[in-house]
């Protein structure tokens, strides 16, 4: 494994475990109190980063988690009550701080630069709280960093001195054999956080393990990998705790339960198969667990096993199965075809087609993670903003397991992190007084929701604070330049200047608002990604913003149609019905402009022909379809010759030399290969409408 490989495990564990120290933080913030759980933890989190950072001399990040780890230790040898109620605070600042502290450093590992090397102060923090767990007062001068642990071998807890046996031993007769993930890397150094996290629990003198020395040499990982770890104790009571612990460490595959000599179990347990070990037991490779007695693999409940791939092998993926696709459409669909009865070609094409919807599908999936962890963030900004604006806040969360395209997830962070920190700093009531005087909670809420549609997630974050003033921001707006003091707006208008560039309501620049940056990030943020912003409010009630994003921005369901010679793509998320109508149903402005009833409503119409002044196609009402499109806020009907049929197609950008002519702005995402080889430009129904308007 090259030094980069090592490099990128040891950021992505890190990030991983930091996620969960968070997620662990916040919730024993919210109860005043870690559990025992919770503590233990912890300690295996710092411990982990503390040994893999010491591997990778990065020694500031292991003086910051030794210390960490070591106040974990006490409060784990102690349990909470060693931690006065008045310092609890202070403890849970400690770890978020941590949090931070490592993300930071992290992104400098990342971005190769070098690490703050000045962590006195911080870590002066972590020794008074030191001292006030052990009921100690020290000097100032003393409150300082701990010297530097050595190598991780030499920082762990001193492990027994494993036996100079073979495999077997009548002093350790119950063994725990384990393997870990094919490929995880590192297997000496996780194998000895097994032994540390078996410490916690088990005497040294009642347990040894096998290879020795793992903590020191690396090349002992080949061993590991060849024939597994192996943990041998006195008592079966013993090993019965350490399962759990192998069980939910990271990177196990599977553990096999083997005795070495018969030893009758204890009288509530049933009896165990016993394995007569000899010297050539030495070598026995992991086996399925029909075949070997006490096997147990990680199924159902237990632990999955997965492996980390790298996105840009997924991009690779989705574009080679994209092109599968399309050369499968073009196979099928190619002209020297028509006319041609071919019953074998035909049974042949459609099994293809089922073996490439199978295969778009697996490779669509594999892009697609859970919302949650970018949900779980937030509840980090609630919590920081509560306390330095002084209010009280709850965050509600709902569908955090909906998934979405892996890129997507990580393009909708910062829309949902502006959306809310506005709720906070613009929504929630500043006055708990006037939130009763409303006969509201004194409690702010602050929901969190997403639902997948099938063909896109919505994502809406919503509160109940004081809602949009419309007086005020459309004062604002007028001030801006951006709206007329002699024109009638109507509330929705008015929330739509929020969206604005530039556009705030705040009169002076805070931590959090007053920049004029914010809501136009979510909006452009989101149409980057192909999705949509809407925002409702009532004043007094709160305000809701609702994002609509495709689930995955490769492949779209879309309703090919035709004008003239040319193809266009609608998404079928923007089409809500298509009908034939005639020209005594259109009326006509007094700028010429057309509009149509639609149920209940008009609606205008926008002819596609005359819009990007094509050659052909129907001119007449009569002779061509309406297709009544919504995007976000706009309604409107879209005039075509004939409807072709809907298709699943592979999303193509448009090439960098077309974009030169800024032709996003006029209503056109992207394009794609049809099965006869011709293109079909896709439509952007949103921005087809504003064009048209603004044209």
């Amino acid at each position: 494994m090259s030094n980069n490989d090592i490099l990128d495990m040891y950021i992505y564990e890190t990030n991983t475990l930091l996620e969960q120290l968070e997620s662990i933080v916040l919730d024993a913030e919210k109860e005043n109190t870690f559990s025992q759980d919770s503590v233990n933890e912890i300690f295996r989190i710092m411990h982990t980063i503390k040994g893999s950072s010491a591997m990778m001399e990065f020694d500031t990040l292991a003086r910051v988690s030794h210390r960490i780890e070591d106040m974990f230790f006490l409060i784990r040898e102690g349990t909470m009550s060693v931690v006065k109620d008045e310092d609890r605070p202070a403890l849970f600042d400690v770890m978020l701080h941590s949090v931070d502290y490592f993300r930071e450093e992290m992104e400098k590992v990342e971005a190769e630069q070098p690490l703050n090397e000045d962590v006195d102060s911080f870590l002066g923090n972590i020794n008074s709280l030191i001292a006030k767990i052990k009921g100690e007062e020290i000097p100032a001068e003393e409150q300082k960093a701990a010297p530097a642990p050595a190598p991780a071998a030499e920082t762990a807890p001193a492990a027994p001195a494993p036996a100079n046996t073979t495999e077997g031993s009548a002093d350790f007769p119950y063994g725990l054999r384990v393997f870990f993930d094919e490929g995880c890397g590192m297997e000496n150094l996780r194998a000895f956080m097994l032994v540390t996290s078996v410490q916690g629990f088990c005497a040294d003198a009642d347990f040894t393990y096998q290879p020795a020395g793992v903590e020191n040499d690396a090349s002992l990982s080949e061993v590991v990998i060849d024939r597994g770890f192996l943990l041998q104790f006195r008592n079966n009571a013993d090993r019965a705790r350490a399962i759990p612990v192998v069980m939910t460490a990271g990177s196990v595959h599977s553990y096999e339960e083997q005795n070495y000599v018969a030893a009758p179990p204890p009288a509530a347990e049933p009896a165990a198969p016993v394995q007569e070990a000899a010297p050539s037991a030495q070598k026995a490779a992991p086996a399925p667990a029909a075949q070997t007695g006490g096997a147990q693999q990680h199924q159902g409940g237990q632990k999955e096993s997965l492996i980390s791939v790298g996105l840009s092998k997924l991009d690779q993926l989705s574009a080679i199965v994209g092109e599968i696709v399309i050369t499968e459409a073009m196979v099928t669909g190619s002209p020297d075809l028509k006319g041609l009865h071919l019953d074998a070609f035909s049974k042949s094409a459609r099994q293809l087609r089922k073996l490439t919807d199978e295969l778009q599908d697996v490779s669509m999936s594999l892009r697609m993670i859970p919302v949650s962890n970018t949900f779980q963030k937030m509840n980090r900004i609630v919590r920081d903003m509560c306390k330095k604006l002084n209010k009280q806040v709850k965050l509600t969360l709902v569908g955090e397991n909906t998934e979405v395209d892996k890129t997507i997830v990580d393009s909708i962070g910062d829309p949902i992190m502006h959306m809310v920190r506005n709720s906070m700093d613009h929504g929630i009531e500043e006055n708990v007084e006037d939130r009763i005087a409303a006969g509201k909670d004194p409690v702010g809420e602050i929901l969190l929701s997403a639902q997948d549609t099938g063909s896109e997630v919505i994502i809406q974050i919503s509160d109940d604070g004081a809602g949009v003033n419309d007086e005020a921001v459309l004062a604002k707006a007028i001030r801006n330049g951006i709206a007329s003091p002699d024109v009638e707006y109507s509330h929705k208008e008015i929330l739509n200047f929020l969206m604005a560039p530039g556009f705030s309501t705040n009169q002076q620049v805070t931590e959090f608002s007053g920049r004029g940056v914010g809501m136009d990030v979510v909006k452009s943020g989101v149409e980057s990604l192909g999705g949509s912003v809407s925002i409702t409010s009532e004043q007094g009630k709160g305000m809701t913003t609702i994002m609509r994003i495709p689930l995955t921005m490769a492949i779209m369901d879309g309703m090919e149609v035709s004008v003239g010679d040319s193809i266009f793509t609608i998404p079928i998320n923007n089409i809500r019905s298509s009908t034939k109508t005639t020209e005594e149903a259109i009326l006509h402005d007094s700028v010429n402009g057309e509009m149509v009833k639609m149920l209940d409503g008009y609606y205008p119409v926008i002819r596609a022909r005359d819009f990007y002044n094509l050659p052909g196609g129907a001119e007449r009402i009569e002779d061509g379809i309406l297709m009544w499109l919504e995007a976000g806020d706009c309604s409107y009907c879209l005039f075509v010759d004939e409807l072709l049929g809907e298709q699943q197609i592979v999303v193509k950008p448009l090439p960098a030399y077309v974009n030169n002519f800024d032709i996003k702005n006029y209503g056109i995402t992207g394009c794609s290969i049809l099965g006869d080889g011709n293109i079909s430009i896709i439509l952007d129904a949103g921005g087809l409408y504003a064009a048209a308007r603004n044209g």
